[in-house]
């Protein structure tokens, strides 16, 4: 049997080894390169549609790569699904599908926010205030209640705009972040003539901007018709306290459509070799940066500061507009009762309210309900006769 020292597994040496591993992390950097690959695919989601998408070198790029692959090759699909489950409703012919594009679920997801374009002494803020003071002094509760009733906002679509990715904050802080990047790499080139660290950073950058200006980004961001003139109702169904009613007029885009377009197939060998090649690349970058065993600290910062911001772009709230669904409010309907709300939804749009009771009422109606219910049907009979 060989004899072992006991000198090896000394207390000191085990100090040694691990002030030399923070000291100059070697192997850190490689390993996080592949975790966090869902981040990075919803910051590609958020913000993809131009030729140039500023989502930052960071952590969980190798691991997107891959995943990359599998998707376009068995899915046929790079966009990710929907993260917010909504129901996208036919204002005339009620019918009612589950929502699969990511747009409609993030307008959906963030819709507090933009609704009174971020001010809170706006119509629908102080509609959803009055109604929860209604029904506070009906229900004589200790504290009010965290919502109450239902809001149903109107708005009309202005000229669409497909693959416009938004230029707000959001868009702007990728190329901001990609600079700092640049710049904290060249630090070690400059002050110890290492350029191992800048010439990574320079390669994944690229790498990130060559994955993010994939045609196919805004074929399935904005896979629908244009030029509609549907009436569209967003929800997130039964127990929500807002639906959000689109008149196109002609001008918006057929969001029915849009909200299938989770299902549909997108198949292209060009986007499919693409796909494979910078997964490829990408892996002799996870390789090239295990081979880099000094000033290893700057990396460490660099890929960190990357996923900061694909973190704060893949939630970050954003309004329809930055998604290419430019919307211009017309007004709000609300009441702390549901059935009243649609009932004068239905007097002012025809069709609309009735397209929404069985979203919000799926069980048995009272008679005079029913009796209600019928009258707004003839009167929107006469409607149509009359256009």
């Amino acid at each position: 049997m060989p004899f072992i020292s006991r000198k090896s597994f000394t207390p000191a040496s085990y100090s040694s080894e691990f002030s030399q591993q923070w000291s100059n992390p070697s192997d850190a950097f490689s390993v996080l390169l592949i975790l966090g690959g869902d981040v990075v695919a919803r910051a590609l989601a958020q913000l993809a549609g131009s030729r140039i998408t500023p989502v930052a070198f960071s952590f969980g790029w190798v691991a997107y790569a891959l995943a990359a692959v599998v998707n376009t090759f068995g899915e046929n699909r790079l966009m990710p699904a929907t993260d917010c489950p909504c129901r996208v409703i036919d204002g005339h012919a009620g019918y009612v599908r589950d929502n699969s594009s990511w747009v409609i679920g993030r307008m959906i997801r963030d819709f507090e926010s933009w609704m009174d374009d971020g001010q809170l002494d706006g119509p629908i803020h102080r509609r959803m205030d009055e109604m929860i003071q209604e029904k506070w002094k009906i229900d004589k509760t200790p504290d009010p209640p965290p919502k109450a009733g239902l809001c149903v906002s109107i708005y009309k679509a202005k000229q669409a705009r497909p693959g416009h990715p938004g230029h707000d904050l959001v868009y702007f802080a990728g190329f901001a972040t990609m600079i700092v990047q640049l710049g904290l790499a060249a630090i070690p080139c400059f002050l110890f003539g290492d350029w191992a660290v800048l010439l990574t950073t320079a390669s994944g950058i690229a790498l990130s901007l060559a994955m993010g200006s994939l045609p196919q980004w805004a074929e399935e961001k904005w896979a629908c018709g244009r030029g509609t003139s549907k009436i569209i109702i967003l929800t997130r169904g039964n127990g929500s306290q807002h639906a959000i009613v689109v008149i196109s007029d002609g001008k918006g885009l057929d969001l029915e459509h849009l909200a299938a377009s989770g299902s549909a197939s997108f198949r292209s060998l060009k986007t499919r070799c693409t796909v494979l090649i910078l997964a490829a690349l990408w892996i002799l970058l996870l390789i090239s940066a295990a081979g880099i065993q000094k000033n290893t600290w700057f990396l460490l910062a660099i890929g960190s500061i990357g996923m900061f911001d694909n973190i704060f772009a893949a939630g970050a709230t954003r309004t329809p507009d930055d998604f290419g669904v430019p919307l211009e409010f017309v007004e709000v309907i609300g009441h702390r009762k549901v059935m009243q709300v649609l009932f004068e939804v239905e007097c002012r749009y025809p069709r609309v309210g009735k397209s929404m009771l069985a979203t919000f009422f799926p069980g048995n109606l009272r008679q005079d309900e029913i009796d209600k219910w019928d009258e707004l049907n003839k009167l929107a009979e006469g409607t149509k006769e009359e256009q």
